[in-house]
């Protein structure tokens, strides 16, 4: 696909351009198992919200990380390596006598990967009952951002409290960014699924979905299909990405197809939409086109998935011209 021929409008957030804006994500950290070339297993950390918060951070954007630790050695090495990119943590609650979650990646030749969580007991799951403050210190943020993995942790009644404080949180005039990240087994029934991301479609304001994880929720259909069933539910901005086939974008202007500039063969495909959201959102905070919002985050992707693992190291480069 190539890039409509047009003129980019962007739907700004209020007053982004004069400001140092405020957004906090919402989600979980875990203990990350990757395997290298041979059969020992390196230890890292990651998580698809952390996963953004960090490539947020390094392309030169603000922002805080919510969410909740145990009080292990583990959950200190991460709230040092959080700072050290330049995530904020004074919203990570500490949940005495608990550890993080773990999972471990598996990673076939053609750089697809499969995931084993063991997180039944991870304190993240635990953030909104345990320290309900966690949301009202998030009130008067800009933005809030959150993924389909970041409800999977949550009971429904905590679930609900959540979305009750969303539905406030855009009243006030915030935005919710909400990524379609799915886990299947993270879920007890594709019901439940349905439920929870029929309720928060209805309180989103920008999407940026992922076309496998969309095919995998209802079935094969099109992107514009997509498009459509997220604008009908008041979505203000669509972003559908479809791997090496490109992106389609839709906002009140209409819509627009961006395809992929430089086609490479992945390594490692893990965090390819969490950093393709981290640099989007890092430009879309600096009032940036909807263009270059989606240039930065190919660019950024297209660097992230040649190396295995979801944090790259610091040295590679994750912007564009």
């Amino acid at each position: 696909m190539s890039v409509t021929a047009c003129k980019f409008h962007y739907t700004e957030f209020k007053g982004w351009r004069e400001r140092e804006v405020k957004l906090a994500i919402i989600g979980e950290c875990m203990i990350e198992l990757s395997n290298s070339d041979s059969e020992l297993y390196k230890l890292n950390y990651g998580g698809d919200t952390l996963n953004t918060a960090i490539y947020l951070s390094r392309c030169g954007g603000n922002v805080e990380y919510v969410t909740a630790l145990g009080d292990d050695s583990f959950s200190s090495k991460m709230l040092s390596l959080w700072q050290e990119e330049g995530v904020g943590v004074k919203h990570v609650k500490i949940l005495e006598n608990s550890v993080p979650g773990l999972y471990l990646i598996e990673n076939e030749p053609n750089g697809e990967r499969h995931f084993h969580y063991w997180r039944s007991n991870s304190p993240a799951k635990y953030l909104i009952d345990k320290f309900p403050e966690s949301l009202d210190e998030i009130k008067d943020y800009d933005a809030i951002f959150l993924s389909g993995i970041t409800l999977s942790i949550y009971s429904e009644s905590t679930r609900k409290a959540l979305y009750d404080f969303l539905s406030e949180f855009r009243v006030r005039g915030g935005m919710v960014i909400f990524d379609n990240n799915y886990r299947a087994r993270n879920w007890s029934s594709l019901s439940e699924t349905s439920k929870a991301f029929n309720q928060i479609m209805n309180l989103t304001d920008l999407a940026l979905l992922s076309m496998e994880d969309e095919v995998s929720l209802h079935g094969e259909h099109s992107m514009e299909y997509c498009i459509e069933r997220w604008l009908k539910c008041g979505v203000s901005e669509v972003i559908v990405k479809n791997g090496a086939s490109g992106i389609l974008a839709a906002n009140k202007d209409g819509k627009f197809e961006f395809d992929v500039p430089n086609v490479v063969e992945p390594v490692d495909t893990t965090a390819a939409g969490d950093s393709f959201n981290g640099a989007f959102l890092a430009a879309k905070a600096k009032g940036e086109s909807l263009e270059k919002c989606i240039r930065d985050g190919q660019f950024c992707a297209a660097q992230v998935i040649m190396h295995k693992g979801a944090i790259v190291p610091k040295s590679i480069s994750l912007k564009g011209a």
